[in-house]
């Protein structure tokens, strides 16, 4: 945070109006900050790009299994909802001093690895419902809701196993090379979540189908989740309970509206399935959008609880962080758009071609940073004014915001460009 107090004396120290030097100024303050966060954002494309290209490769599945594209943008955004917002939690402890540099499975950290993993159960289960009635509302074909249930709880306690070790060892690995967690946590865990979610839906879809056999297990998988719950209210400690309290309704509502994306992606399944590397590129651009958004967040979080800004109306003070993120996302979606590309024409899918990738990826981007800035400040300024943990409201608040905005930006990007089917 000591780069963060410099940028700030930079913008106090400025009397007259020299807009290029105040650039640079600031971004050689936050010179270690924006190196951290660019490299956890180019591994977390890389991660994405895993997720990309599974979902490219599986458009008969999403054919035939309807409802699962609703369910999908979901499960993928809740494992980074869930241990994004860990790693922000994590991330403002070491800041207070909360946290040393060895790490104990006691406290702090064991309070929030035990209501990390009763949310991701829960909410687990609840995605499963909410994609059901969200298809619906909305017309939309959708496979039984016990079905769902399977592929989502299954499929969410195999990630939640793997994007937890990350989340940890990303928090120790900060602590003890003095990297700037609030950066470096969301872009990786969000990887660490889109590489393995994707993939353990598909052996969870494995589960679906068999008479009697699924119903059964769907039944003691919504029992268990449920029993999690209880047990946790009624004996687990108070930080764990009250971190439990403040994010079940905002990761319910983070669902609703991953689903309501998904829907929007399934809706317009035609256009993808012409163009697979549009599919490949959803994963990467999403969570990408979401992951910049929840970096600024983490960071406004921390500033708020140790004093560095104030909950302003104007985000005058955050104007610094801003900045850093037009210029960490830039080169971001520039990968993004390149990379999806190259993985559609490694796995032999259709692609509008290299630039049309790029320019996608570049002009959405541009639409879903501003927004995602916007979001991450008020969300988290909104948030600690009314008396709550920001850490816990703001990375759910973003990322399932931005999977919205993301995939309007992405569709209306393609149609405005001229590469849609309608």
């Amino acid at each position: 945070m000591g780069e963060s107090r410099a940028s700030l004396e930079v913008l106090r120290r400025s009397r007259r109006p020299r807009p290029l030097k105040r650039v640079l100024s600031i971004v050689r303050a936050e010179s270690a900050s924006l190196r951290q966060g660019f490299v956890a954002n180019l591994i977390s494309s890389g991660g994405d790009l895993v997720a990309g290209v599974v979902l490219g490769s599986i458009t008969g599945m999403l054919e035939s299994i309807p409802g699962l594209l609703v369910l999908i943008p979901a499960a993928i955004g809740m494992r980074g909802n869930i241990f994004g917002a860990l790693g922000s939690r994590l991330g403002t402890a070491l800041h207070m001093g909360q946290l040393g540099k060895r790490f104990t499975m006691g406290g702090v950290l064991g309070e929030n690895i035990y209501a990390s993993t009763v949310l991701s159960l829960v909410i687990s289960l609840a995605m499963a419902f909410i994609a059901r009635i969200v298809a619906l509302a909305f017309g939309a074909p959708s496979v039984r809701v016990i079905d769902l249930v399977v592929i989502s709880v299954v499929g969410g306690a195999l990630s939640s196993v793997f994007v937890l070790a990350i989340a940890i060892a990303v928090a120790v690995l900060s602590a003890r090379r003095n990297w700037d967690l609030d950066y470096v946590a969301a872009p990786l865990v969000t990887a660490a979540g889109d590489m393995v979610t994707l993939p353990a839906l598909v052996v969870a879809t494995l589960l679906v189908g068999i008479p009697l056999f699924t119903s059964i297990v769907g039944i003691a998988l919504a029992l268990v989740a449920l029993g999690s719950l209880v047990v946790a209210l009624r004996q687990a400690p108070k930080a764990s309970v009250r971190i439990i309290l403040e994010s079940l309704p905002v990761l319910l509502i983070a669902a609703a509206v991953d689903s309501v994306a998904g829907l929007t992606i399934e809706k317009r399944l035609a256009d993808f399935v012409a163009l697979p590397a549009l599919l490949v590129m959803l994963p990467p651009f999403l969570e990408n959008s979401g992951s910049l958004g929840s970096m600024l967040s983490a960071r406004i979080s921390s500033k708020l609880h140790v004093g560095l800004i104030s909950p302003r109306v104007f985000p005058t003070e955050a104007l610094p962080d801003a900045l850093l993120l037009y210029l960490l996302a830039t080169p971001v979606y520039l990968f993004t758009g390149v990379a999806s590309h190259v993985g559609a024409t490694f796995i032999g899918v259709a692609s509008p071609g290299i630039w049309a990738m790029v320019s996608i990826s570049l002009i959405a981007g541009a639409m879903a940073t501003t927004a995602g800035m916007l979001i991450a400040y008020y969300g988290a300024v909104g948030t600690f004014r009314w008396g709550f943990d920001p850490d816990n409201h703001g990375v759910p608040l973003v990322t399932s915001s931005m999977d919205v905005i993301a995939a309007v930006a992405v569709i209306v990007t393609i149609v405005f460009l001229g590469y849609s089917s309608a």
